[in-house]
């Protein structure tokens, strides 16, 4: 018999009842057992299953625990998977499983508080596939001998269908957290057919203790529907059915831009934020847009967007997490396209990118991130410099790292600081740089850095029509945009920065008038904030112009 560790949501194994037809992602990832169910415990002794008639008193504190599991049609199965994971007592934290043993099973348990759970499964004579049915008993006291009856027949269907006729059923993942003096058992059920009945079995546990959540995922063509529900009381569930219309569903919207390689296939994976759940991996060619219709009430959600990658090439990602969405709304995020550049998380609580620590100085500021400010796990580039100045003398260059990223010590007086990061591409460069004064600090301090956003109107492939006029928007962010901007200066060349010409910013744009097919659009800022802290920015083609007949 296997023993398991303590469950938590961190843990999402699974065996599926079948192949999956897309790829599938599991969130949080853990031991894997039988049956499509599993649990991480801490380490225990080994529990003895005995047949029925086996169950003698053992040591003193100990009780038979007798199980008996019927089928779906009320005989005797050994079908199952059960799961007994201690809340309380010598063994709490631990988890004893029994599996496809005799139907009627005793165990020999000590005295405590228990969550049980039980997988019964049906699958028809000469069939691989069939339907799963998970009962879950959040409170189980052991404080004599005593015998359970786990009876799949008291279970009730897991019904969860998306508003769209185009959709074909994927996988679905079941869950159940319950918490007894400080000790939490997590345990789960996945599966990857649409027949799930579940039932919540014994008294109710203490008043909010029990969480529960379904999420169950749907394929479609270029889509995926991802259906959350979730709920925190004193039982677990009992059948749940949710047909959802489509003004219950938020609408997020995937677009994949053409990478520097000219193609492949991006795959996007979106899951909930909290609580383990599986997750279906829709891939996204290069220049197309992948659909999600997804539940809002499940809570936050979070989307990982795998680009394309040469074979062998480490993977780069763009994390978008913790998002929020509102039923009815549509979301769109676009990945890997212009303009390039830094970008600054000032939402609360984000991590600071440039921060100082005593006589150290600790940089890493995204310096290549894309258009819509989405952050490369391993960004392109063909080399990079980092450069500091302390009251008009080099302090140190590094050369080589990720653009952006480097650590200095300085001098513990208060100075004048120039830090300047570039990063050259295979086309264009990006170069920021940043004056600000610092001193030593006792606790670790964000330096005052900015960064300017440009949002041109550009095709999937980065590139804007020839001999057009636009309106650019320009943002800002960091510092800037929480102190206030004193000035800022926006400059445009045609001629790789040859030449500038000064442009006006007047509602939080500006005009650009591209030049002929084949060329590209330089941009300079120049930003002061309200404290006299400043960002110099210059992006060497920023973006590429196509004739108008080109694809958008």
């Amino acid at each position: 018999m296997n023993v398991h560790s303590k469950c938590s949501p961190s843990s999402v194994p699974s065996t599926p009842a079948r192949t999956a037809t897309r790829r599938s992602v599991l969130r949080g990832l853990g031991v894997v057992t039988a049956a499509g169910t599993a649990a991480v415990c801490l380490p225990a002794a080994t529990a003895h299953a005995e047949p029925a008639g086996g169950g003698a008193r053992g040591a003193a504190g100990t009780y038979a625990l007798t199980l008996v599991h019927l089928g779906r049609d009320g005989a005797p199965t050994t079908d199952y998977r059960t799961l007994l994971t201690a809340l309380s007592g010598p063994d709490a934290g631990s988890g004893r499983e029994v599996k496809k043993s005799p139907s009627t099973v005793t165990l020999q348990v000590p005295a405590g508080r228990y969550l049980l759970d039980s997988t019964l499964s049906t699958r028809p004579v000469g069939e691989e596939d069939g339907g799963n049915d998970w009962l879950v008993r959040p409170r189980l006291d052991v404080d004599r001998d005593m015998t359970l009856v786990l009876d799949a027949r008291v279970a009730r269907p897991v019904d969860i269908r998306p508003p769209v006729a185009d959709a074909t059923f994927e996988q679905r993942g079941a869950f159940a957290e319950v918490t007894y003096e400080g000790v939490t058992g997590f345990v789960n059920l996945m599966s990857m057919s649409p027949d799930l009945r579940v039932a919540h079995l014994g008294p109710d546990a203490e008043r909010g203790t029990v969480r529960t959540w379904v999420d169950s995922y749907w394929s479609r063509p270029g889509g995926v529907c991802a259906l959350g529900y979730a709920f925190r009381g004193e039982r677990a569930l009992t059948g749940l059915v949710r047909h959802p219309a489509p003004g219950d569903l938020a609408t997020l919207l995937v677009r994949a831009g053409m990478p520097e390689s000219g193609g492949g296939t991006a795959l996007v994976s979106f899951a909930p934020a909290t609580g383990a759940s599986p997750s279906l991996a829709l891939p996204v060619p290069a220049g197309g847009t992948g659909t999600f219709l997804l539940t809002p009430e499940r809570g936050t959600w979070d989307l990982v967007y795998g680009a394309p990658a040469e074979p062998e090439a480490p993977a780069n990602n763009y994390f978008v997490l913790g998002r929020s969405f509102t039923p009815g709304s549509t979301t769109v995020h676009t990945f890997e396209t212009p303009v390039l550049g830094p970008a600054l998380d000032s939402s609360p609580g984000a991590r600071p990118v440039a921060q100082r620590t005593g006589d150290t100085l600790d940089l890493a500021v995204p310096l290549l991130a894309d258009g819509d400010g989405h952050v490369p796990s391993r960004p392109l580039f063909t080399a990079s410099t980092v450069t500091l100045h302390r009251n008009g003398t080099l302090v140190a260059t590094r050369r080589g790292e990720t653009p952006g990223h480097a650590s200095f010590t300085v001098p513990a007086g208060r100075a004048a600081y120039r830090l300047t990061a570039s990063a050259t591409r295979s086309r264009g460069s990006v170069t920021a740089a940043w004056t600000f004064s610092s001193a030593v600090t006792a606790t670790a301090t964000e330096l005052p850095l900015s960064a300017v956003r440009f949002g041109p109107e550009l095709a999937l492939d980065g590139t804007a029509p020839a001999h057009t006029t636009s309106r650019v928007a320009v943002t800002v962010e960091g510092a800037a945009r929480k102190l206030g901007v004193r000035s800022l200066a926006v400059s445009v060349s045609t001629d790789r920065g040859a030449t500038w010409t000064r442009t006006a910013v007047s509602g939080g744009r500006f005009t650009v008038t591209t030049p002929g097919p084949g060329r590209t659009v330089s941009l300079r800022a120049e930003l002061t904030d309200a404290h006299g802290d400043t960002v110099t920015q210059t992006h060497i083609d920023a973006y590429v112009t196509r004739a108008a007949t080109g694809a958008r």
